[in-house]
């Protein structure tokens, strides 16, 4: 055994975004030929980290005034189930012409979500628009994914990513601050219709540099489109939004699409995902495996943390939202961390550490359900959380990439994507069906907590703080089969 792995020794020369010659060796992701590449797609990641920022805040707020706190959960599911359709998609049409066409797509079809979404008359509006805004979103993170994988040379890959974290900075801090004073003076559909402007952004920043990279990487592109994926990807969205109803139903009706769900969408994941991936088989399977399980149980703690703190502890909308800012600070940080020299030797332990540190964020966040706890007790556990997020999510990128071929990186950025999705599907329905259970759906716009009405019961948010803690240990259990066995 050297120091050096074979996928090192081995690496070919990889163009340069301009096609006019290959990488040296040196020079970071902000360095000449990399650089507008880089802020361009940056830029989105800017866009969608100030709209995942600002929704989180003004969520609490929109669902009481549309009288659907029983569809909170479901408003964030809604997207992601669309999500799992787009993604597949997307990764077909960016193995096969090139990521262009479906993220500059998937932004104007994410724009008009958030439009639908902010001119909502009902919560049922409101949870389709947040769908349309989950295909847009799914064409552009798979295609982000896949510029990454043919426009950088590996050996800036965890660069970019930690790039990635980096964008959510400003948003962590600005996004709640700015997102509650909409709310409050100017009310929360001005949160979801002012965001569609920040479009022309990233539009015109990244255009031009993402077209002569597209130019440069055409040799890249596979064959015919294949419609099976998109049929089992179809069937994987609609099992899931069954799951979804039978699981706001919670009657003896609810088995009938319960069933029907399971049906569809667990053949059809099957397909989707790489063989191996539900029994985590070591290697990639593992990855893909571990993306959704990180991700599920996150972000499925997170949604109702601005909830929890302005219903149980009376907090402001905007000082709600900013509970969360240290996540996204830290999490730039651990993605930050991961990315430093020799870090590449350490990539199972990283993880591992990420999914503990993420369990333990999630449990201590709960603790600020006794009163006697103080608020802030909150945005320090979620900070824990961020960092350990952000050294397994980009780390579990990271090894996406060095396990897949060129021609190969957009299937498995979707099968990356789609696990990410799915873990958030289920496992948020999972919250959201046990918060509803124990009555966090009954009380309806009434749940105003310290400013006066009737407060959420706490056993309802504390049934979903004590779930996920135990979902994010398996996925640290499981870390050390993302990557191959020493001395193999």
């Amino acid at each position: 055994m050297t120091s050096t792995s074979p996928a090192e020794t081995a690496a070919p020369a990889h163009p340069l975004p301009d096609g006019t010659g290959s990488d040296d060796g040196t020079g970071g992701v902000l360095s000449g030929p990399w650089r507008a590449l880089t802020l361009g797609i940056v830029s989105v990641v800017l866009l969608l980290a100030f709209e995942a920022t600002a929704v989180n805040t003004a969520m609490p707020t929109a669902a009481q005034q549309l009288d659907g706190i029983g569809l909170y959960a479901f408003a964030f599911s809604g997207y992601f189930t669309t999500t799992l359709l787009a993604m597949v998609v997307s990764g077909q049409w960016c193995d096969r012409s090139g990521p262009l066409a479906p993220l500059f797509s998937g932004i104007a079809v994410f724009a008009a979500g958030l439009v639908t979404a902010g001119t909502a008359v009902n919560m049922w509006m409101f949870v389709a628009g947040r769908a349309v805004q989950g295909l847009g979103g799914g064409l552009v993170i798979v295609a982000l994914y896949v510029v990454v994988g043919r426009a950088f040379p590996e050996r800036l890959r965890p660069s970019v990513f930690a790039a990635f974290s980096a964008a959510w900075v400003l948003p962590s801090i600005l996004g709640p601050v700015i997102s509650g004073a909409v709310t409050q003076h100017l009310g929360w559909r001005w949160v979801f219709l002012a965001v569609p402007v920040l479009v022309l952004l990233p539009l015109a920043v990244m255009g031009p540099a993402l077209r002569r990279s597209e130019r440069s990487q055409a040799s890249l592109r596979a064959g015919a489109y294949d419609w099976r994926r998109t049929r089992d990807a179809a069937m994987v969205a609609l099992g899931a939004a069954l799951l979804q109803y039978a699981g706001q139903r919670l009657d003896g009706w609810a088995l009938l699409p319960a069933a029907a769900g399971a049906a569809l969408l667990g053949p059809a994941a099957l397909r989707l995902l790489p063989r191996g991936t539900l029994r985590a088989a070591r290697g990639l399977p593992t990855v893909i495996l571990l993306r959704g399980v990180a991700a599920g149980a996150f972000f499925a703690s997170e949604l109702f943390i601005p909830l929890m703190m302005q219903t149980q502890r009376g907090l402001s909308v905007t000082m709600a939202g900013l509970t969360l800012a240290p996540g996204g600070l830290s999490w730039a940080f651990g993605s930050w961390l991961q990315g430093r020299p020799g870090a590449e030797r350490h990539r199972g332990a990283l993880i591992r550490i990420g999914f503990v540190s993420t369990a333990v964020a999630v449990g201590g966040a709960a603790l600020v359900l006794f009163p006697a706890v103080p608020v802030w007790v909150t945005a320090v556990f979620w900070g824990v959380g961020g960092a350990g997020m952000g050294l397994a999510i980009a780390s579990i990128s990271v090894l996406m990439m060095k396990l897949s071929k060129p021609e190969e990186t957009g299937g498995n950025s979707a099968a990356l994507q789609l696990s990410d999705a799915l873990g958030n599907v289920l496992l948020t329905g999972l919250a959201g069906v046990l918060f509803a259970a124990l009555g966090g759906g009954a009380v309806g716009a009434a749940a105003h907590g310290a400013d006066g009405g009737a407060a959420l019961p706490a056993g309802a948010f504390a049934a979903v703080f004590l779930t996920m803690p135990v979902v994010a240990l398996v996925g640290a259990v499981l870390s050390g089969r993302a990557t191959a066995k020493a001395g193999a």
